[in-house]
């Protein structure tokens, strides 16, 4: 039997309407979603903008209130955010950004920390030059390098990647997905990967689930869900590739 990471249960996510006239009112953006996600798996979840794709990854992540059940077998999930320079603090260099999930952990001393994370810069295709550069110097792919060595510096299991290239050109997106499909590969990671691109999500995924208005709607291989989609706003979702 798979090996699970994460486990979602009838989770539900409601925000206050608020204001004088609708005190008290809350609008549901995630509405008894359940699903389970296995190790080394790369799970695609899609949906148009406002389908509730952001609020349900930011419960997983537990950023919001949510109602429900999320069972982590894995600890340290990470995420990587769709806009790589309002996720990064601008007055800060990069070996700083990378280096604080390190100091906030506590293990490690100065001269480790910085092995560390030169190791990983060096990895993600960047190197110890870019060590003591800032945000501003960097383009959005190599911002959006410097998030993902931030997510990967603690070792996790299982990232949260929300939007992580649609901010990109295509050919910087078709370089940092071929960086997430070897650090998949290498450290044999579980990502749920959240996109409204669904070439994207048919390039990367094993797995994808169709989210609208708040609700999965459907879900399957991503075979399945491409080649035999069953809701009507899944084809209308395929049509428009």
């Amino acid at each position: 039997m798979a090996e699970k990471v994460l486990e979602v249960n009838n989770v539900s996510v409601e925000y206050s309407t608020g204001g004088v006239l609708h005190k008290g009112e809350s609008q549901q953006a995630v509405k008894n979603v359940s699903f389970s996600l296995e190790k080394g798996e790369i799970l695609g979840l899609v949906g148009e903008s406002g389908c509730g794709k952001s609020s349900l990854s930011k419960a997983i992540l537990g950023m919001i209130d949510y109602k429900g059940e999320i069972i982590h077998h894995t600890p340290r999930p990470q995420m990587v955010f769709q806009d790589p320079y309002s996720s990064l603090n601008p007055s800060k260099t990069i070996g700083w950004i990378v280096e604080e999930p390190l100091r906030l952990y506590g293990k490690y001393d100065k001269a480790e920390r910085r092995r560390r994370v030169l190791e990983m810069l060096e990895r993600v295709g960047l190197g110890g030059d870019y060590y003591k550069r800032y945000p501003r110097e960097l383009s959005g792919g190599q911002r959006q390098r410097v998030s993902i060595a931030a997510a990967l510096i603690r070792r996790p299991r299982f990232i949260v990647l929300d939007e992580p290239v649609s901010a990109l050109d295509v050919t910087i997106q078709a370089q940092i997905l071929e960086l997430l499909r070897e650090l998949h590969r290498e450290k044999e990671l579980s990502y749920l990967f959240i996109s409204h691109d669904l070439n994207v999500i048919y390039e990367l995924c094993d797995r994808v689930m169709v989210m609208n208005g708040g609700e999965i709607i459907e879900q399957g291989s991503v075979d399945e869900i491409f080649n035999n989609p069953k809701e009507e706003y899944t084809k209308k979702l395929l049509s428009s590739m």
